[in-house]
């Protein structure tokens, strides 16, 4: 809820920086990336969260949690790259769409260990 928090403020601050008002969406170029970057990262978070809440319940707390602290750095850098440029995107967007898979994989294994066991 913190990193969502301060995507949002990041909006808010470049629509004051270069002043667009809500609800426009099109402007400075760093604004435009800053506002998409913050609406990417909103939309990833219900799929994330899922996939901790079920990885961690069904798998391992612990490996869940490193997974979890990694994709939330990857998402933040992430966010500070897009607001940069497009490209800046890229490595972070790779890293955390495969921590995603990771604890989509971390996820399964839990639940079929833990409904397929005797």
């Amino acid at each position: 809820v913190l990193f969502l928090a301060y995507f949002a403020m990041q909006v808010i601050y470049a629509r004051r920086k270069y002043k667009i008002s809500p609800p426009e969406t099109t402007g400075h170029p760093e604004f435009e990336r800053t506002f998409r970057a913050q609406a990417n990262c909103s939309e990833y978070f219900p799929i994330f969260i899922s996939l901790l809440w079920v990885a961690g319940i069904f798998f391992h707390q612990g490996v869940t949690a490193a997974c979890g602290l990694l994709y939330l750095y990857t998402r933040l850098k992430y966010f500070q790259g897009y607001a940069v440029t497009a490209q800046g995107r890229l490595g972070p967007l790779y890293a955390s769409a495969w921590l995603l898979w990771v604890l989509v994989g971390l996820a399964l294994a839990g639940l079929l260990a833990h409904f397929l066991s005797p």
